[in-house]
């Protein structure tokens, strides 16, 4: 993973504020990203960017699109607001793309009467929040906006975002967008700590860009962690406690490092670890971070809490590189299932 993977978030004529860091009044301010393509990015722009500096004043919100990387054909929209314009904004943009649409099968009287979609990119950490217990708030949302919800099952590339997708007019859109966004403000706090994904970083991932592309499936099914228990979920310590003692010999400056903590199932702790703990230590040695593990389940869960201590650009590293430990495990795991189940049946 190359050193500049940080989050790309530069529009073309605003400056924005990154998900991953809360306004000085999270819980009124809302940051909603989306994944656009590069041709839908030059209709929200418009010309000399006079559509998108018209949605900011019609709407009031801060927005922007990602600067254009060669051979990506995706970028991502960012609309940062009180929660009720940001849903604003997003009708108005949907339905600029589907006026500008030419391939629309249909020439109906109004955009409303036209189905389309737009791809959000949600924080894993706040899926359960979105959902709800045993599915009752996503289907509260998808009732009361006519709006239909699908969700990637995995983690986009070198991130810990994924994709919803929600379908339906512009206006339905608008209502759900409005629906997940009081959401996301109300456990905004799980959000924080958020590694945020990059169009074109998916080949920096072993094995190419095996997450990305188009091919995103699975309805929500009511499951407060969806993605399985192998799934590592980001936490910010609360005010005041404890974070690891820093080396007064420091190469980096202690104002710029940051704490961050995650959990993960005992039982996959032992994959990070390694033989003779070569694997966390490589670890430590490419992200550039320090990492400590509790050495007992921090709750009920059972799972062991891992501390990571670096500057944001460290901290992402290490985040990806303990994913890519763990994803690694799962398959190693899933096919010697297989190999066992071949096996007994011959």
């Amino acid at each position: 993973m190359p050193s500049d993977a940080s989050p790309r978030q530069e529009s073309e004529s605003a400056s924005l504020v990154p998900s991953g860091s809360p306004s000085p009044s999270p819980q009124d301010t809302l940051t909603l990203r989306a994944l656009v393509s590069t041709k839908d990015a030059g209709v929200i722009i418009g010309k000399a960017g006079k559509n998108v500096a018209d949605l900011r004043e019609q709407t009031g919100v801060k927005a922007g699109v990602s600067k254009v990387i060669p051979g990506v054909h995706e970028r991502v929209l960012t609309v940062t607001g009180p929660v009720e314009a940001v849903a604003k904004a997003y009708t108005l943009i949907i339905s600029q793309l589907v006026i500008s649409n030419p391939s629309s099968p249909v020439t109906p009287s109004s955009p409303s009467a036209l189905h389309t979609s737009i791809r959000l990119l949600i924080s894993h950490n706040l899926m359960g929040t979105i959902i709800g217990r045993s599915g009752l708030k996503i289907k509260a949302i998808q009732d009361g906006s006519g709006a239909r919800m699908v969700a990637s099952k995995e983690m986009l590339p070198q991130s810990t975002e994924r994709v919803v997708e929600v379908q339906g007019s512009p206006e339905a859109i608008g209502r759900a967008v409005e629906e997940i966004g009081k959401c996301l403000l109300e456990d905004w706090e799980r959000g924080l700590g958020t590694v945020l994904f990059n169009p074109g970083t998916g080949d920096d991932r072993p094995g190419g860009n095996r997450r990305g592309g188009h091919g995103y499936s699975g309805s929500y099914s009511g499951s407060r962690r969806p993605n399985g228990d192998a799934a590592p979920r980001a936490r910010t310590p609360p005010p005041g406690s404890p974070t690891l003692p820093q080396s007064p010999s420091s190469i980096q400056p202690a104002a710029n490092l940051r704490t961050q903590n995650i959990s993960i199932p005992s039982d996959m702790v032992g994959c990070i670890i390694g033989r003779s703990g070569t694997k966390i230590t490589e670890i430590r040695r490419l992200s550039g971070s320090k990492i400590s593990i509790a050495k007992t389940p921090h709750d009920e869960t059972g799972e062991r809490m891992f501390t990571i201590v670096g500057t944001p650009e460290a901290n992402e590293k290490a985040l990806f590189l303990l994913y890519n430990q763990l994803e690694s495990e799962k398959e190693r795991r899933v096919g010697r299932e297989a190999q066992q189940q071949s096996e007994m049946q011959e």
